[in-house]
């Protein structure tokens, strides 16, 4: 257990790191209820909030981000006398070398670190991978660092579905003293029904249980050193534990703990809900409510969204930063793109893999499809992988290893757009015949075919002289066709399927 520091303060901290002080205060009663904890940081006339959080054993903890580098000074203010006025300083100094800061919005429809660097997500999905045990989630870690992905879509509290039934080793709160009564739990059946049972006891929801959350926290902070985004789901539907459903008080406790805890990591998103709409015990009222209480309790912004199975929820609302969107027709991304004018990204296209349900076996070269035409108009899309295992152990929900055949596609992508201008791509349009094409400023296009398989295209490129480059993205090759093009021209293709153009202007 982590015993409290002395209030003597670390001299300097690097730019967006996690600056920390611990403090000694009570213990008696109920200290996650009890005790207000607060402080003020200051950096010159600049003055940021932030609420601190009980850590167990009488210890009480204040994070903090600094965005700024020069001095910071920080006052606490407390209902506790041991821990009302306390005052402390750090000097802020540069960022360490390859950090960019939190993920902010970029240009309209992109993303960008705070100091101005393009961010393009590649995500993944492994919904539940902080809830196994340890050795198969630095199994995870380790696929992950080896891996395209810079993003990782994962749940806070357990999951309970299908291959996903184990029990985790911590939770979230303290089971209440008196088990006696049942314990009552929730969960969505799939298509919106509110199913409940018992289970072994029920918990006290005004308890939290700091060890839950500090293994969370490691596993976030780990992720960090990988470069990759932790895009916290904070509530769903698939939950027999009775979570999805514990009430306005304890969902805000639990948020404002949460957001206590993890908003001075700058890898942190929030996502407030996957497949909200699977649950219908919270209102829309309700979601509102939740996202102006996280968004007042965030001292640092993070990005925030919500997931849906079905209906979409308003992403227009102004405390949605972007457009977390499930839906196989990745076609419609440039309409919503339209309708919401913020970046879109395509959270679940369905799943490569092999399971009998529908939206977990689709094959490796239409994630690539569904990859490569969702970035080709603009926007974003994300992996998932679904491959059966007799252990149960699927991508999808524990994490563990990968094994499909898009990921190596999606590296390729990755590199071809990493290779070109460091702009996010606009829609554009070079002709009816064109299927899905983005670009930058009229200099450079990217043209995807998707499984259609023209031998050549007439496309009607803007005047100038371009180079055209014929890109097998399932076989991962660049062929350039010979000469350069202008105008309305036709470009000889393969005639098959999985062909992208990269057009660059040269004069």
């Amino acid at each position: 257990m982590p015993q409290p520091e002395a209030p003597s303060l670390p001299v300097r901290i690097a730019r967006w790191s996690v600056f920390e002080s611990r403090h000694a205060g009570p213990s008696a009663g109920n200290p996650f209820v009890d005790v207000d904890f607060r402080a003020v940081f200051r950096h010159g006339n600049r003055r940021i909030p932030v609420t601190g959080f009980y850590d167990g054993e009488g210890v009480y903890v204040l994070r903090f981000m600094p965005d700024a580098t020069g001095e910071w000074s920080y006052e606490t203010s407390s209902d506790a006398r041991e821990l009302d006025g306390l005052c402390g300083s750090f000097v802020c100094v540069d960022a360490e070398k390859g950090v960019h800061g939190p993920v902010r919005l970029g240009k309209k429809f992109h993303f960008a670190y705070e100091d101005g660097t393009i961010y393009r997500p590649f995500g993944t999905t492994a919904y539940a991978w902080t809830s196994q045990e340890a050795e198969l989630e630095e199994k995870t870690l380790a696929t992950l660092a080896a891996s395209p992905f810079n993003k990782m879509r994962m749940c806070v509290f357990p999951k309970h579905y299908d291959y996903n039934a184990n029990e985790p080793p911590l939770y979230a709160f303290e089971p209440l003293s008196d088990a006696s009564a049942p314990a009552v739990w929730t969960a969505s059946d799939g298509a919106g029904n509110k199913l409940s049972g018992t289970a072994a006891f029920r918990w006290d929801f005004s308890r939290l249980n700091p060890a839950f959350f500090r293994h969370l926290e490691k596993r976030v902070a780990e992720l960090g050193e990988l470069g990759i985004e932790a895009d916290l789901i904070l509530f769903h539907p698939y939950d027999r534990w009775g979570f999805s459903d514990m009430g306005r008080e304890a969902d805000e406790r639990y948020l404002g703990y949460l957001v206590a805890r993890l908003a001075a990591y700058r890898n942190v998103w929030w996502s407030m809900a996957n497949e909200y709409d699977l649950m219908p015990w919270k209102s829309m009222n309700d979601w509102d409510n939740l996202f102006r209480f996280l968004q007042s309790r965030d001292p640092h912004d993070h990005l925030r969204s919500i997931h849906n199975c079905r209906p979409f929820y308003d992403h227009g609302k102004p405390w949605i930063t972007h457009c977390s969107v499930q839906h196989n027709d990745v076609s419609l991304a440039t309409d919503w793109r339209k309708l919401y004018g913020k970046p879109v990204v395509i959270d679940e296209c369905r799943y490569e893999g092999n399971l009998p349900r529908r939206w977990g076996n689709i094959t490796g070269q239409e994630m690539t499809n569904r990859f490569w035409e969702g970035f080709a108009r603009g926007t974003y899309v994300g992996h998932g992988e679904t491959f059966l295992s007799p252990d149960d152990v699927i991508w999808w929900a524990k994490g563990g290893s990968l094994r499909g055949e898009s990921v190596a596609r999606i590296v390729f992508l990755r590199k071809i757009l990493e290779e070109g201008p460091p702009a996010g791509l606009d829609t554009a349009s070079l002709g009816s015949n064109a299927h899905a094409v983005s670009g930058v400023d009229g200099n450079y296009f990217l043209v995807f075919y998707g499984m259609a398989q023209p031998a050549y295209q007439t496309l009607s490129l803007p005047e100038g002289s371009f180079e055209v480059d014929i890109i097998d993205v399932w076989n991962m090759t660049v062929t350039p066709a010979p000469g350069l093009y202008s105008g309305e021209c036709r470009i000889e293709l393969p005639g098959t399927v999985l062909m992208a153009l990269r057009i660059t202007r040269r004069g």
